[in-house]
């Protein structure tokens, strides 16, 4: 569930970021916004992709 807010966020983010574009705002904050999004996005996969022995390691987690 964790994982699929992260997305969800890195999402929201790309879309203020783009909104924020438009309308003439900073640079600097929509290049930050786009920034924490991929870092986003690499954590998630981080979580999600496969290890070359099979295993996710999102799997693995106990509570």
């Amino acid at each position: 569930m964790v994982l699929s807010l992260v997305v969800l966020a890195a999402l929201a983010l790309l879309a203020g970021a783009w909104f924020l574009h438009r309308r003439g705002g900073p640079r600097k904050q929509v290049v930050l916004m786009v920034v924490l999004a991929a870092i986003a996005f690499a954590n998630v996969a981080i979580w999600i992709v496969p290890t070359p022995d099979g295993r996710v390691p999102a799997e693995q987690v106990t509570d």
